[in-house]
């Protein structure tokens, strides 16, 4: 069964296929990853009984390890495994995958062995999984959540032994962790003890037959009808109530209450539910569930009355309401958080300029450092050097602060910098027109423009009413793309003919508040590919005060910044000829990571293509050309006089576009309005956002919102009714408190 007749293969042919090679399968609910028949690892299915299981739309998992001959996979999870695992993983022919994680399963024949998972130690994110004997693996032509088809497993499993591949699983680990962290760090395996003293990764059968009971009375998720709130609480039930391992609580999820849920919720959302539950404040102790008779609702600190009497009280729970296709990622989109620290650093020429702005600013602010040196690595190499796919260092950084936040200091060093070395007339601070823009790359191909209220800029070109601002929005969109070509200016008057700019290199660092920023985009600004060409870098909280600095370069940073400003690799290097920059070459490790990167970003423009996203799609589409781009700037600060883009370039890039791609479309969801009345609501969900614990009175909402009572409550309905906030009724010794408190949307 070759994999070219994957489309007219059935689930039913499949499984028969695989059954006649001696391994057992199980029935997975269509679009699903888990198994849901009881006692499912005892299942033995004979080619007689497939008939009944797969007679219609229905996922195949291979049941692993002794069932099915020792058949082992080793689940590659991560994009840095996936890239390198020829390295360390024993040579297979069996090999299978779906296209947003193509060949990310390795099988194999390893008689014994056990399954061993390998986490990343400061992320907690699965690496790589050597899986047998207990667990089950999906297989073709099952239809992954997101629509992607599996890859039917059709190569001959090598037969290794099971020490040898435990070890090599082992290995691969451990290179991917020395690739994000540059070595592995210790953590104590030791677990960490529940408030009442009981070690939470140990539950005991009755313990768990009780939680799963309790859980099997709660009802179930349902898009638009409270799921979060609903989800959450089950998720507390499992790791408060009952004192159960976060690890296991999720299994338990994943297995018992996920099928039930409408749409079921994916692994990491249902994570993100668990880890909530496990870290927040709750008004009861923990383990309050294990001594209780006949178990009570949770408490999540708001009333679920409503949610849990469902469980206790009533056999018939809500009918189900199916999530609205109108807005397909609208309550699914996962909020990633703010970067990680260690995502905030590159060696070298950026560490350099950030640790001066780090000095210099009263109040000094990492992430606003980060944009600005990497800003002025990116002109410093504009016009100097490419990759060899033709990507640029042309950037659009957009660092979102509060006032007062040290925003203009690493604008100081970066000006400082430039006026040190002849420079200065490079740098430009606002542009008022598309016209006068392009004449500045006219005069100076390659320019950095560091501009504070960008939000300022976006709300003209939002509410304008004549062309100007139009126009300014058009230069930026073509004078991106045009940075390995040429840009066409306008014809002037008393000229002949269009005067071109060849490679325009135009870096924009701009900061702006948070809120204005994101309200300041229209829906046309996501689409149309501005949004996309940004990276925009959260840098919200102000630093420690400490007494200013000197902003002025050092040695070391004079010296490189000289380099830069002296190399000229080709023929008419900023000036009216063709320049020709020196390409900075891929090392083989770092060009198939960048391969399997640009994989993901296709499988994940797909995913909002299939969903009819359009900001998704935009986005996504954008993606792999940023990490391209700041693979070749993390390439050039860590060594200016002979860059190579090696596999930490490459794996740092990938994984902080990836981030932050995410983290834009979250963003923008809750902050784009579609209409004024959506513009309301989204700005009423900020302000619960903001406060403490996402909760406020109704009387002091209503102050915030500035509305009339009748709009006001007619908003808060709508946003009750869409699963977005809970309302809160609690008696006091006073007057009773009634409040609202912001659902999880993540």
């Amino acid at each position: 069964m070759g994999q070219a007749g994957l489309a007219a293969v059935t689930p039913l042919e499949a499984a028969r296929d695989y059954v006649r090679r001696g391994w057992c399968v199980v029935p997975i609910p269509f679009k699903q990853k888990r198994a849901v028949l009881k006692e499912w690892e005892q299942l033995r299915l004979s080619e007689a009984d497939l008939a009944q299981y797969f007679d219609q739309p229905a996922n195949i998992g291979i049941i692993l390890g002794a069932p099915s001959d020792h058949l082992v996979d080793v689940d590659l999870d991560c994009v840095e495994a996936r890239a390198i695992a020829g390295n360390y993983l024993p040579a297979t022919t069996a090999k299978s995958g779906r296209a947003g994680a193509a060949n990310s399963h390795w099988w194999y024949i390893a008689a014994n062995a056990k399954t061993v998972q390998h986490r990343d130690p400061v992320t907690k994110q699965m690496l790589v999984e050597l899986r047998s004997t207990g667990g089950q693996t999906v297989v073709g032509p099952s239809i992954h959540p997101t629509g992607q088809p599996y890859e039917i497993l059709t190569g001959e499993p090598a037969v290794v032994p099971a020490e040898m591949l435990t070890a090599c699983v082992e290995a691969l680990a451990k290179r991917v962790i020395e690739l994000r962290h540059g070595s592995v760090p210790t953590t104590s395996s030791a677990p960490a003890p529940s408030s009442s003293g009981r070690r939470r990764d140990i539950t005991s059968p009755e313990i768990e037959r009780r939680a799963l009971a309790y859980l099997d009375r709660l009802p179930p998720a349902i898009s638009g009808n409270g799921g979060h709130a609903a989800t959450y609480t089950a998720a507390t039930v499992l790791v408060h109530g009952f004192e159960i391992d976060p690890d296991r609580a999720l299994t338990l999820l994943l297995n018992h209450y996920n099928p039930r849920c409408e749409p079921p919720w994916t692994e990491k959302e249902l994570r993100h539910k668990v880890t909530s539950a496990a870290t927040k404040p709750h008004t009861q102790p923990c383990g309050w569930l294990l001594n209780q008779e006949r178990e009570q609702p949770v408490d999540t600190g708001v009333d679920i009355s409503a949610l849990v009497s469902q469980a206790t009280e009533t056999a018939n729970p809500s009918p189900s309401i199916q999530m609205s296709n109108d807005d397909p990622t609208e309550s699914r989109t996962v909020d990633p958080g703010p970067l990680p620290d260690e995502l905030l650093r590159i060696p070298g020429f950026v560490s350099e300029v950030m640790d001066l702005s780090l000095r210099a600013a009263p109040y000094p602010n990492v992430p606003l450092a980060f944009c600005g040196a990497v800003a002025l690595q990116a002109f410093l190499g504009g016009h100097r050097v490419r990759d060899p796919a033709d990507n640029r260092t042309n950037l659009y950084l957009i660092g979102l602060a509060y006032a007062s936040s040290g925003k203009e200091f690493p604008r100081k060093v970066n000006a400082a910098t430039l006026h040190a070395v002849g420079l200065t007339k490079c740098l430009g601070e606002s542009f008022a027109s598309g016209e006068g823009l392009q004449d500045s790359l006219n005069d100076n191909p390659c320019m950095l423009f560091q501009t504070d209220e960008i939000d300022g800029l976006l709300q003209s070109i939002n509410k304008a009413k004549d062309a100007r601002y139009e126009n300014i929005l058009g230069t930026l969109l073509k004078m991106y793309s045009s940075s390995n070509g040429f840009y066409p200016m306008r014809k002037k008057a008393g000229k002949q003919t269009a005067e071109t700019i060849e490679q325009p290199c135009l870096v924009i660092y701009g900061t702006a508040v948070p809120n204005e920023y994101y309200s300041a985009l229209s829906e046309r600004m996501l689409t149309n590919g501005f949004f996309a060409r940004s990276i925009i870098v959260d840098a919200i909280c102000r630093g420690e005060g400490q007494e200013p600095g000197d902003f002025h370069p050092t040695p070391r940073i004079l010296e490189t910044a000289t380099y830069w400003a002296n190399f000229n690799p080709g023929k008419g290097n900023l000036v009216k000829f063709y320049p020709t920059p020196t390409i900075v070459p891929y090392t083989d490790d770092a060009k198939a990571l960048l391969i399997e990167a640009r994989k993901t970003c296709e499988a994940e423009y797909k995913l909002a293509e299939s969903n009819g996203d359009p900001v998704g799609t935009t986005v996504w589409g954008r993606t792999s050309e940023h990490i391209r781009k700041l693979a070749l700037i993390y390439a050039i600060s860590v060594n200016h006089r002979d860059p190579a883009i090696d596999v930490s370039a490459a794996n740092w890039a990938t994984r902080f576009m990836t981030h932050q791609t995410r983290r834009m479309l979250f963003m923008a969801q809750g902050h784009v309005a579609a209409n004024p009345f959506h513009a309301e609501c989204l700005k009423a969900k900020q302000k619960l956002r903001e406060a403490p614990d996402q909760t406020l009175a109704h009387s002091v909402l209503l102050k915030r919102m500035k509305m009339d009572a009748q709009s006001f409550q007619k908003m808060m309905d709508t946003l009750i009714d869409q699963g977005d906030v809970l309302p809160i009724n609690k008696p006091t010794a006073g007057r009773p408190f009634r409040g609202y408190q912001l659902i999880d949307a993540t």
